[in-house]
């Protein structure tokens, strides 16, 4: 049985399994949809990722955009 996708928000802040080469694991989601759009907390570099790959890529919610 599939497993629902995350409740992803716009402006939450998450952490990644892996660091970005500029040494920062944690992203800003500004985009959603089928592609997730993340802009790097630490340099500001954007990506998008598919959504399955970025709900692995997640490790856990750092803040939450309706906790603000």
């Amino acid at each position: 049985m599939p497993k629902p996708p995350l409740d992803l928000q716009l402006d939450d802040l998450v952490q990644t399994r892996k660091a970005h080469p500029c040494g920062g694991d944690t992203w800003r989601i500004v985009r959603l949809g089928a592609d997730i759009g993340m802009r790097c907390a630490t340099c500001g570099r954007k990506i998008m990722l598919p959504r399955a790959e970025c709900e692995r890529r997640i490790k856990r919610f750092v803040r939450r955009a309706n906790d603000a």
